[in-house]
């Protein structure tokens, strides 16, 4: 194997072990490392949840006295600065590491480079760059964050041959009384979506349709993390008995100018940005979400909701179930869009990945770049 192919290898692993962290790290980001030493695997590790060693600590901890002169592969750029953990630069100075190889520079600006310098004034190489694309699709609400000041927004739906999401017959349904589109393989799926993201988005008229509960039903070893569950409720016209306001867990984005409350219901957080057209501001929203370190915002919502997103080019992906029946004209539509036109254009995505999940089919599609 040449010298290439050896690092890409270590790196491959290296990324393995950080998408290990895909359900427990947020708000930080998933990373990997691996310690060779003379062509050995010496040690490795990876960040298994937030306010616990980071990745290179676990490594370091594995291989012991034998990191000395060891190359470190690591799919972000080590840490310079303290917060919860102290900085990884200085752990791997301290242990004698021989080289850095490093995916990609971390984004968050209290780092952004400093600990590569760190460790190149401290006599160390590093070189950053390997398999940069797949570390940074590993973490693609981290990078967003920083770079753009939003989260990366995942518009998840479910829909009928005839792209349509509710029978129409029981659109208004509510609770145990809805009748599901997607079947039970799919509806398992969506745990997966939501057990990874920072949030859960949903809108007014989702509550009032079928009262989610948008929370995680999934275990990861000792513990389950619940993601933030967010309501967009632009009058504040929900009922306060919906059951997304259980728990203390959600936080309300309510017009500026809707009827006075101070609080929502049951406690909850209640924000107020400013009027859109057809809602709240989602660029306020998000970028508030930004501020609170939300990485990855799953968008659940009907066709009003994601119509709003779309048409804002808001949308980073998209995750669509499409059940093999027919629900007729008059159910509901995937987006409720309408205006085109008079000049509007709605985004195009190219599919990323296609996948059977019981009767039904997941569809992962990216926006194409133009």
């Amino acid at each position: 194997m040449t010298a290439d192919g050896e690092d890409r290898t270590h790196m491959t692993r290296a990324l393995e072990l950080a998408a290990r962290g895909l359900y427990t790290t947020d708000p930080n980001p998933r990373v990997g490392c691996v310690l060779v030493r003379d062509h050995r695997l010496i040690g490795e590790g990876w960040h298994e949840r937030a306010g616990e060693p980071h990745a290179e600590v676990a490594a370091l901890g594995a291989a012991g006295g034998d990191a000395r002169g060891a190359t470190a592969y690591v799919t972000l750029e080590p840490c310079s600065h303290t917060g919860r953990t102290p900085p990884c630069a200085d752990a791997l100075i301290a242990a004698g590491i021989g080289s850095v190889q490093c995916s990609t520079v971390d984004p968050d600006p209290r780092v952004a480079g400093a600990g590569i310098a760190r460790l190149r004034a401290a006599g160390i190489p590093v070189s950053v760059g390997l398999l940069a694309q797949e570390a940074r699709a590993l973490n693609p609400g981290f990078f967003s964050r920083f770079e753009r000041g939003r989260p990366f927004v995942r518009l998840k739906l479910a829909m009928s041959l005839d792209a349509r999401t509710a029978h129409a017959a029981g659109a208004a349904a509510r609770g145990a009384e809805r009748r599901w589109i997607s079947g039970e393989e799919s509806r398992a799926d969506v745990q997966t979506w939501r057990a990874r993201s920072s949030a859960v988005l949903t809108g007014a008229g989702t509550v009032r349709a079928d009262d989610p509960l948008l929370n995680v039903r999934l275990a990861y070893g000792p513990w389950v993390r619940q993601p933030l569950r967010v309501l967009l409720d632009t009058n504040l016209g929900c009922a306060p008995d919906a059951r997304v306001f259980q728990d203390h867990g959600a936080l309300v984005f309510a017009a500026a100018d809707a009827a006075a409350r101070t609080a929502a219901p049951g406690g909850n957080r209640l924000e107020r940005v400013p009027r859109a057209a057809h809602g709240v501001d989602l660029h306020a929203v998000l970028g508030r979400l930004a501020a609170l370190a939300i990485n990855e915002v799953l968008v659940e919502g009907g066709p009003r909701l994601a119509a709003s997103f779309l048409q804002a080019n808001l949308v980073d992906e998209l995750v669509l179930y499409v059940a093999p029946g027919l629900l007729g004209a008059d159910a509901p539509p995937l987006a409720a869009v309408s205006g085109l036109e008079r000049g509007g254009r709605l985004p195009e995505f190219e599919f990323h990945d296609i996948r059977r999940l019981g009767a039904d089919v997941r569809l992962t599609l990216s926006p194409r770049r133009r």
